[in-house]
């Protein structure tokens, strides 16, 4: 068991942050008065050093890396501790200012968008890992998201990554979440201290909280799963003449049962950005990104199994990764393929889908997928996780330019429904947040949604956490 607060590895600004300004500037008079208001009591809580009024600061904290546009808060500050962030919240309640959660900024669906101003909370000081418990679980923390992100806010969005398909999303790994709530008040979703490997008492209040996105607290404490490093790892690359036969790979390993620990699809226009981007020459052809873990016997089981399947379908012979740095350099590029696909058009700007989708409806999601970007004249990377039916089209784009952004727009519309269609969800791991209210809507139904807000009420009555996110 791992207990740790919310990781901010990647520095947006210096680690000690300057007051730069002295009053509030803010569309709205009242709220920038009651901001200036608490300013005082702000800095005698985080020092003055942990509050910033600055421009710059403001706006790093009011964007992830998404298209939305840019929505900076009237104020960040820099909480140390659970304690200051309880104490910060407290203030906010009294004064009604609207509290907005920030871990890393590497979310892409505009959660950490101050659409109604307020406080951003930065939560990057606050990155210790506060207890180890390897005798229960020993010792590998996963899932691994690939981005520079902190626990806590993969947890508010219920993240996954390229492990999700043998070790589960956050949503299976989340034992227990201390939550800071919009009125100050600390809670321990599953008790304070617990962890025990499974539990029947009472509401479900850990899987409530993992991908509530900061509407309705603060996550700051984490208590995630750990498994066992594996007696032996190895990685393996396999190309294929088409997309179908590389997706069909995918689903036909899963049926056999093998309990493989990655598998990844790049098409060959993703593949090709990644090997200019990394450096690397294989084929520019649809691919698969393969890793198996286990011991000696079981990991020849498992390759032999794979390989059969692979080659029946018209697969190339394995590449393989045998050592941790050659391992390590392929799954880089990997978690690189947002960079590398922005990297082939220079100066544009990135979208990602994100659908699930049932396992065997994948094949035929990812034909269609390929076709309709075809049709839409659209610049578009196919990369995912498709050991999960997850995927995303990663469209690269000039935002100057409104026809494209209108036909990306329609296209990221149509390929949600067609999930929908298939039985499967508009985000798979990347969250609501702004750019897909409606689609959660056509998703679970209005009687969900007013489920929701109903629970959105109970917890947060006065909407101050993270307003206009997840709910319209």
């Amino acid at each position: 068991m791992l207990s740790g607060c919310s990781a901010g590895l990647r520095l947006l600004v210096p680690r000690r942050c300057v007051l730069l300004s002295r009053s509030v500037t803010s569309g709205n008079p009242g709220r920038a008065a009651a901001v200036d208001g608490v300013l005082s009591a702000f800095r005698s809580i985080c020092g003055d050093d942990g509050v910033s009024l600055g421009e710059t600061v403001r706006e790093q904290h009011g964007k992830d890396e998404s298209v939305h546009r840019c929505r900076p808060p009237d104020v960040v500050v820099f909480p140390r501790c659970v304690e200051e962030v309880s104490a910060l919240a407290k203030l906010c309640h009294r004064h009604q200012l609207p509290i907005i959660p920030f871990g890393t900024g590497t979310g892409l669906e505009g959660g950490v968008g101050a659409v109604k101003g307020g406080v951003c909370f930065s939560l990057r000081n606050m990155d210790q890992i506060l207890d180890l418990h390897p005798e229960d679980f020993d010792v590998t923390v996963e899932p691994d998201p690939g981005a520079d992100a902190s626990l806590c806010g993969m947890a508010a969005t219920s993240a996954s990554g390229t492990n999700a398909v043998r070790y589960g999303t956050m949503r299976e790994n989340v034992m227990n979440l201390e939550v800071v709530l919009a009125d100050g008040s600390v809670i321990h979703t599953a008790g304070r201290n617990r962890r025990p490997r499974k539990t029947a008492a009472g509401y479900n209040l850990t899987n409530l909280f993992v991908g509530s996105e900061g509407t309705l607290g603060i996550i700051t404490k984490t208590t995630l799963r750990l498994y066992g490093v594996p007696e032996e790892m190895v990685s393996a690359v396999c190309s294929f003449s088409s997309v179908q036969a590389a997706v069909d790979s995918t689903v036909q390993i899963l049926q056999a049962g093998v309990p493989i620990a990655r598998i990844e699809f790049l098409d060959e226009v993703m593949i090709d950005a990644c090997n200019k981007f990394s450096s690397l020459s294989y084929p520019v052809s649809p691919t698969l990104f393969l890793e198996f873990h286990g011991s000696e016997r079981s990991l020849e089981e498992q390759v032999n199994t794979t390989e059969d399947i692979t080659q029946s379908n018209g697969g190339s012979d394995f590449q393989w990764a045998r050592d941790a740095e050659t391992r390590n350099r392929l799954w880089k590029a990997r978690h690189d393929a947002w960079y590398a696909a922005l990297a082939m058009r220079p100066g544009c700007k990135a979208y990602a889908t994100d659908v699930c989708v049932p396992l065997s409806r994948l094949p035929h999601i990812i034909v269609e997928t390929k076709e309709d970007l075809i049709e839409s004249r659209l610049t578009g990377h196919i990369v995912g996780h498709v050991g999960d039916g997850n995927f995303h089209c990663l469209m690269v784009m000039d935002p100057s330019d409104q026809d494209e952004l209108h036909r990306v727009h329609l296209f990221s519309q149509r390929l949600a429904r067609r999930a929908l269609a298939m039985d499967g969800t508009c985000t798979g791991e990347h969250g609501v947040g702004l750019g897909k209210r409606s689609l959660l809507c056509e998703e679970v139904g209005p009687s969900v949604i007013r489920v929701m807000q109903s629970l959105k009420d109970a917890i947060d009555p006065n909407n101050l956490m993270n307003p206009g996110k997840i709910l319209l």
